[in-house]
């Protein structure tokens, strides 16, 4: 097979899909890999360390996908790159299609089959997602603490207070791998900090598997008190493949003081609040209701390196496996690879994505 490895074009997007390591396996194997020029420069691999591991370095990503079998990314497609795509050709990448119509619509009209990294469902987990997880949740606290800062805008608390000044108070929404990672770092920061779910046996297991742990069932009401006193709230809630819930309000953002700090792990999957739209590195925040928004929809990107070795270690076995025996045998050899298949030969193949945007569902095979 011929993998393609584009370079990102998302604003800021510094990691890649692939590590010289892992191309040097596929060549191994028998297989071509194109990585387009300085794809890997963001994350700290030279041109020169792909040629060296058995790759063609190509200059346009017209060549990479016009080539390739299966795309490998890290990002969804931009509009830049819809037309590259085409029938028969695999890519394979975080798709997040729930959060776009156009991209979704896109998809179907190349006849690709896309496959989401976030839709691979192993034992109820999410093994391609959590490595990502891990990273923005440590992320959002530490984000949330910078912006706090005076000098940013916030209100000028330090999360973990100093002897005789009490510390910051964190409210973390959804007890995922993300929610829990903001969460821990919270704590190890000092602040006061609690965690919120709907999962009342997810709260009894964190309860017995972490110290000085502070849970709460997540609703409306719990919700709405912990809310005025919050200097940095955490949307970590997630409903994997489809559209994250709106369960903050704007009228629930107008009780936290003025200069807290609202940090949306969810804006991927389009954002868990009303206020909530997609930011960039480069302009990674603004103001609704006098709290601080910091809703970057790539947060990884920020520590490339970490998150494309993160990322790999846990995508780098789908892609041989895709290699090795193309899009059914992998499936037959690993089923946990259909619930990755999004689109195929013009239809749309995850049932999450279709009732997100109303459109009609058809099973993968």
């Amino acid at each position: 097979m011929i993998i393609g490895v584009p370079k990102e074009i998302k604003e800021q997007e510094q990691r890649v899909a692939l590590l010289p390591s892992g191309i040097k396996q596929l060549t191994a194997r028998g297989h071509s890999v194109l990585v387009q020029k300085n794809a890997g420069v963001g994350s700290g691999y030279s041109d020169e360390e792909y040629t060296a591991a058995g790759a063609e370095i190509v200059d346009l990503a017209q060549d990479v996908f016009g080539r390739a079998d299966m795309i490998v990314k890290v990002k969804e497609p931009l509009k830049a790159e819809f037309p590259l795509l085409r029938k028969g050709q695999i890519l394979f990448t975080y798709l997040h299609l729930a959060a776009s119509k156009p991209l979704t619509e896109a998809l179907l009209k190349s006849g690709a089959t896309g496959v989401a990294y976030e839709t691979i469902s192993v034992n109820n987990k999410l093994p391609l997602l959590e490595p990502m997880s891990e990273i923005a949740g440590r992320m959002a606290t530490v984000m949330g603490a910078s912006f706090l800062a005076k000098h940013n805008g916030g209100s000028g608390v330090l999360l973990g207070g100093v002897p005789g000044v009490l510390p910051g108070r964190v409210v973390v929404l959804g007890g995922g791998t993300s929610g829990v990672n903001a969460f821990r770092m919270a704590r190890g920061l000092e602040a006061d900090a609690t965690i919120l779910d709907v999962d009342v046996e997810r709260l009894r297991f964190l309860d017995l598997v972490m110290d000085n742990i502070r849970t709460q069932y997540s609703n409306e009401a719990n919700l709405s008190s912990l809310i005025p006193d919050c200097d940095l709230l955490i949307g970590a809630v997630l409903l994997p493949g489809a559209k994250a819930p709106k369960l903050i309000t704007r009228a629930m953002l107008r009780q936290m003081k003025p200069g807290s700090v609202f940090v949306d792990i969810a804006i991927d999957q389009g954002g868990c609040a009303e206020t909530s739209r997609p930011t960039t590195h480069d302009n990674p925040v603004y103001v609704e209701e006098g709290v601080t928004h910091y809703c970057v929809a790539n947060m990884p990107a920020a520590y490339s390196r970490t998150a494309t070795q993160a990322l790999t270690n846990v995508t780098f076995r789908y892609v041989q496996l895709l290699a090795d025996h193309g899009l059914e045998g992998a499936c037959k050899k690993n089923p946990a690879l259909t619930g990755g298949i999004n689109t195929r030969e013009g239809k749309l193949t995850c049932q999450a994505v279709a009732d997100a945007h109303g459109m009609k569902y058809d099973a993968p095979f």
